[in-house]
């Protein structure tokens, strides 16, 4: 009687569990000095890791040091990565995911904030449309002539993208958005 070995399961063969990338806000207290985000930029561009959103500025001017205010993709582990990768450069005092930070009120989720400038260009019917449109999403008029509108609007960035592909039939012309600006919910700071 012949009996047959089945080999040993092998960890080759498991089929490896695939994370999904998502959106993160991290948020980056640096020395204002010259060259900073040019290093900070640098880590992200030589390890081709992309950057969705960038603001800067400083924030506490006696100090001398700026906020970073970053929106990036990537799986936990790559998001795990940058943040260490962020934390060995020297002038960086801290980093933080406010993805992941929970307010006072159990609350997750930072509240997120983006300025756009949106020309809009139209007569008649389309206009009348645009200046619904702007009513609705509570943009407000900052330039008007009889062949365009300029708009400002504020919000998630969500609320811009839906506001900007409503305008493209009207007829879009051009847009100028700030970035993402984000704090952590609560009392606490960042």
């Amino acid at each position: 009687m012949s009996r047959t070995i089945q080999p040993p399961a092998s960890a080759y063969f498991i089929e490896a569990e695939k994370e999904s990338a998502e959106a993160r806000t991290l948020a980056l207290l640096v020395d204002n000095e010259p060259g900073v985000l040019a290093r900070v930029i640098g880590l992200f561009s030589g390890r081709g890791y992309n950057i969705e959103s960038l603001t800067v500025s400083e924030t506490e001017h006696e100090k001398h040091l700026s906020r970073i205010t970053i929106v990036t993709r990537g799986t936990r582990h790559i998001i795990e990565q940058i943040k260490s990768q962020l934390d060995r450069i020297v002038p960086v005092h801290r980093v933080v995911d406010l993805t992941r930070v929970a307010g006072d009120d159990g609350e997750t989720g930072p509240i997120e904030r983006e300025l756009a400038i949106v020309k809009v260009a139209g007569s008649g019917d389309k206009r009348v449309e645009a200046l619904r449109l702007a009513d609705v999403f509570r943009a407000k008029v900052v330039d008007s002539s009889t062949t365009h509108f300029v708009f400002e609007i504020t919000g998630r960035s969500s609320k811009i993208d839906k506001f900007i592909s409503l305008m493209k039939p009207i007829g879009l012309v051009e847009v100028c958005r700030t970035g993402v600006a984000a704090l952590t919910r609560g009392a606490e700071a960042t």
